[in-house]
């Protein structure tokens, strides 16, 4: 597993980060447009989003926005596992066909849930992304025993009342310390740092102010064991805060100027809504840097 995908959660050779596109299958996610309501759409997007020059695709079943009411988790497992199934059987009929991509056409899945986690991974999942950042100690014991890849995203509360005045004496310092201590957990458990990235967790019980701030300072993230950052900021609210946007729908500019931003700052992976214009974007500036 390592060799395979490893790679795949660091920059690539040319110094661009990595994409991860964002495949939603609940009713309630914020942004409306990434909601699939079935099996062989989600599955056409993310064949599409492979591509569009994702490594990565992030399938979700629980929306965890600011207010958001629980999932139950058997529900969450039958709206996950079946797209992850699907997608996973498509990629190894793509290979099987003697198909060539230059995506590594990875698959995540996005949960808190050990019981989603586990049933995901036996499907073809090839990362799990705990937005809780693996509170529970199933889920621990799980990406141990299954050698995945996984995301630790940090997130002050839960997701119905992580908005309610979320408080830090210093932000940067706090959320580093709670991720570091989280990977540092796995890798003297016997987890490789390589399989490991780690979120701030932009949006998840944070003022604007603290996400400005961690989106400043992500090099305080890494720890010294080849840990990968994450970022996860595309067409969040911080943008109505910062620009009057009001609507997901008109975030898009601020979203690249973060991810720009990111490349900039050696961010590994951007998580995003909009595969396409966030390629475009990172070859661009990879072009100008790269003229002699």
């Amino acid at each position: 597993m390592k060799g395979e995908v490893a790679p795949f959660l660091k920059l690539r050779p040319d110094g661009r980060p990595r994409l991860m596109g964002i495949i939603n299958t609940t009713p309630d996610s914020f942004h409306s447009p990434s909601r699939q309501s079935g099996v062989a759409a989600a599955t056409e997007l993310a064949l599409q989003m492979w591509k569009s020059g994702a490594d990565w695709v992030d399938v979700g079943g629980e929306s965890t926005r600011p207010g958001a009411d629980l999932v139950d988790e058997e529900v969450e497992a039958a709206r996950v596992v079946p797209v992850i199934g699907s997608i996973a059987a498509a990629r190894r009929d793509f290979f099987a066909g003697g198909g060539k991509m230059e995506s590594a056409m990875l698959i995540s899945v996005d949960t808190r849930r050990p019981s989603v986690a586990r049933a995901a991974l036996a499907a073809g999942a090839d990362m799990v992304n705990d937005v809780s950042g693996l509170r529970d100690a199933e889920m621990v014991d799980l990406v141990l025993e299954a050698g995945c890849a996984v995301c630790i995203m940090h997130m002050q509360g839960d997701p119905s009342s992580m908005q309610d005045n979320p408080e830090y004496s210093d932000i940067v310092a706090e959320v580093s310390k709670k991720l570091l201590a989280s990977a540092e957990n796995l890798v003297h458990r016997g987890m490789d740092a390589e399989l490991i990235c780690i979120d701030p967790g932009i949006g998840f019980g944070k003022t604007l102010i603290h996400n400005l701030k961690l989106l400043q300072n992500p090099s305080d993230l890494r720890g010294g064991n080849g840990i990968s950052v994450l970022w996860g900021a595309s067409r969040k609210s911080m943008f109505k805060e910062l620009l009057g946007r009001q609507d997901s729908d008109d975030r898009l500019a601020g979203t690249l100027a973060v991810a720009a931003y990111g490349m900039a700052q050696g961010v590994d992976i951007l998580r995003v809504h909009d595969v396409e214009p966030h390629d475009d974007l990172l070859k661009t500036l990879g072009s100008l840097d790269g003229v002699e």
